[in-house]
């Protein structure tokens, strides 16, 4: 496990979000580094397939594109993204080896019906299997007006909470989500316009 030092000005939070549309084969993944004084200190783009099952690769390439060693945690914005393409997060804790937050926003009872009524049996099991290995949500509360649920790696519960309060200046949504999420949109829109 990693050490946090979170009081430290200079950590620096990988935050990755997608965009997509229904009907399209690629979604957009974007990737903003920023430190906890929240200034933006790298960006970085990839593209995953609607409905397939290569997000795990997609969230790797962001990373290995952006050539840092300096990231201290890696935050997600779901894990089950671009129509339940499910995001491997132990293989990408694996592979990188720094503390891992997946965010979510919503309390739900579980994707496995949904899934089920997209899917065909083999593709669902498949699927369904991916989804059950991701466990359980937390809910915690980076401030007192707001929860989130999470799942997270390499980190406590406790420490994970912190750096969501940390990095959260309004709202739920914490700021290397919320701005990863506005870039993907943004790319998406500009990608499609034609």
């Amino acid at each position: 496990m990693v050490l946090l030092h979170l009081n430290k000005k200079g950590i620096r939070v990988l935050g990755i979000a997608e965009s997509f549309r229904r009907g399209h084969d690629k979604s957009v993944l974007a990737g903003v580094v920023m430190r906890s004084d929240l200034i933006i200190d790298g960006v970085a783009f990839d593209e995953i397939t609607v409905g397939g099952m290569d997000a795990t690769e997609g969230v790797l390439r962001v990373f290995d594109s952006l050539q840092r060693s300096d990231i201290n945690v890696m935050m997600l914005n779901g894990c089950v993204i671009s129509w339940f393409n499910i995001i491997d997060l132990k293989t990408v804790y694996e592979r990188l080896r720094i503390p891992l937050i997946c965010v979510t926003y919503e309390e739900s009872v579980g994707l496995e019906t949904h899934i089920a009524k997209h899917f065909d049996a083999n593709e669902c099991d498949s699927r369904i299997d991916a989804y059950q290995k991701l466990g359980n949500r937390v809910a915690v509360k980076p401030h007192t007006k707001y929860e989130v649920f999470i799942r997270f790696l390499g980190l406590e519960k406790k420490e994970a909470a912190a750096v969501l309060k940390k990095f959260t200046a309004h709202g739920k949504v914490p700021e290397p989500l919320r701005v990863a999420s506005l870039m993907a949109r943004a790319v998406l829109r500009t990608k499609f316009a034609g």
